[in-house]
């Protein structure tokens, strides 16, 4: 009797384990989970250049060459940097025969379109002095601008070429550097595209000092652009599909967050699948309005102008604030389209396509702003053109659309035709910045359930419906 006794309570004491200890893991999520900060990196005292940099500077390159009198080994790493040469490493593409270069120095978008034969105003925010045409040599260290990254005066501007603004006082801005501050990353990366939250929808000036309504790593804990883009020997992590098409030295959020971070294991069943960018940003241009559509054959007109709606020089504009992404299967790669390819004018050319689906492991359902434009194309070559925007013969000084197609094309080395029409393109860009608290982040209702307001388009994603009603079922004509 004692021994069934004994037996029965072994047996009611194995299940309360059983049953307990999930809950208590459910609760209380093991104490073995990355420690999110432990990847972020320590802030080291600055050093005061205020003795060591005295000048006088005629130009910037006397400025970098006191630079390098103490760093000498940081030429030959920024010379060989993205931020450098604006080039990608040569990558094979699905469907070509020979590997791609991309990097903004050759990646057409749909923007400003592209820099050949528009290097000066282009490259006003290029980390270099002096590029105002194809002659620029990438391998002069004189020609680095160290003073754009590493300025703390707060009065250092970039004109066209990349020269320092002639009313610059480089001695004061030379004494005053420093580690790379967000004002450092945020006067060329705020500002893509010829204005303040133009481009990406995730970057612009309101990340300078932001509440953490805006972006929850910013604001609250004061994080700098470098604390997730980590630099070693002037190689910055991170990449952009707008000019690269590879996820090689690549930021993720689970560099600091466990991918299983959740104390509700059914969210964590998503991670598998959905980005953490997804839920964690409900919203982009949070606060300043973002371009959405850009129509280049509305320029030249006089019309009165606006920079949100219209500008003779670059046409008629659509922006929106506080955006609601779109969403695609993306696994860190895309295809793009490369200066040369052909394209069907009757259908939107994808500029830069995510790449994934939902057959490949690798892809996760990511959060993006699609960018529209109408833009200068070949119709007898059916290609897209780079005209000549900047400079004598190009648009913005003659408003000829012939003479632009056909200065660009002899730049680019693109047969022009003699024709032009204008034809719609799109482009992506994944979100990643402005990333809300934890209890503003989408909630089950906001993919889920029978409402017309949910977010996701299941059957485009592939799926055969709400997978949360379908029990995940894949549409079986893909």
């Amino acid at each position: 009797m004692k021994k069934k006794a004994l037996t029965s309570l072994s047996i009611l004491l194995t299940i309360i384990i059983v049953i307990t200890i999930p809950v208590i893991w459910l609760l209380n999520p093991s104490t073995d989970k990355k420690d999110a900060w432990a990847n972020v990196p320590k802030k080291l005292p600055q050093t005061n250049h205020a003795d060591l940099l005295k000048g006088p500077f005629k130009d910037g390159p006397s400025v970098t060459r006191a630079c390098l009198e103490c760093h000498p080994d940081a030429g030959d790493q920024v010379i060989h940097s993205a931020h450098f040469t604006w080039e990608s490493p040569a990558i094979k593409l699905p469907g070509r025969d020979e590997p791609v270069v991309l990097g903004k120095k050759h990646a057409m978008n749909n923007f400003c379109i592209g820099i050949t034969s528009n290097w000066p105003p282009c490259t006003a925010c290029h980390t270099g002095y002096g590029w105002e045409d194809d002659s620029f040599d990438f391998t002069n260290q004189e020609l680095i601008d160290c003073l754009v990254c590493h300025d703390h005066s707060g009065q250092y501007v970039k004109s066209k070429g990349g020269y320092p603004a002639p009313d610059v006082d480089l001695v004061a801005v030379a004494k005053s550097v420093g580690p790379t501050t967000r004002d450092n990353c945020g006067g060329c990366h705020f500002r893509g595209g010829g204005g303040n939250a133009v481009k990406h929808g995730d970057l612009d000036e309101s990340l300078y000092n932001p509440s953490e309504n805006i972006d929850i790593h910013m604001g609250k804990h004061n994080f700098l652009c470098t604390d997730c883009h980590q630099t070693e020997n002037h190689n910055i992590r991170g990449r952009s599909i707008s000019v690269s098409a590879d996820n090689e030295n690549q930021v993720y959020c689970t560099d600091c967050h466990d991918q299983k971070t959740h104390k509700d294991e059914r969210i964590n069943t998503h991670t598998a699948s959905v980005a953490c960018q997804t839920c964690h940003i409900p919203h982009a241009a949070v606060k300043e309005a973002t371009k959405m559509h850009w129509d280049w054959s509305e320029a030249g007109k006089d019309l009165p102008e606006n920079p949100h709606e219209y500008l003779k020089i670059k046409g008629r504009f659509v922006y929106e604030k506080n955006i609601q992404p779109d969403y695609f299967w993306f696994n860190g790669n895309a295809k793009h389209y490369v200066m040369g390819d052909k394209i069907d004018p009757t259908q939107p050319t994808l500029m830069n396509e995510p790449d994934g689906s939902i057959k490949d492991p690798n892809a996760k359902i990511w959060p993006f702003k699609l960018h529209t434009a109408k833009q200068i194309y070949d119709p007898v070559n059916n290609y897209l053109l780079v005209p000549k925007t900047f400079g004598k013969g190009g648009f913005w000084t003659e408003f000829d659309w012939q003479k632009a197609a056909e200065l660009g094309s002899e730049a680019t080395g693109l047969d022009y035709s003699g024709q032009f029409g204008f034809t719609n393109t799109v482009m992506f860009w994944p979100i990643t910045h402005m990333v809300a608290s934890k209890d503003k982040a989408l909630q089950c209702i906001d993919c889920h359930g029978e409402s017309e307001n949910t977010r996701m388009n299941w059957s485009a994603l592939g799926y055969d419906g709400d997978p949360m009603l379908t029990g995940g079922r894949k549409n079986k004509n893909l």
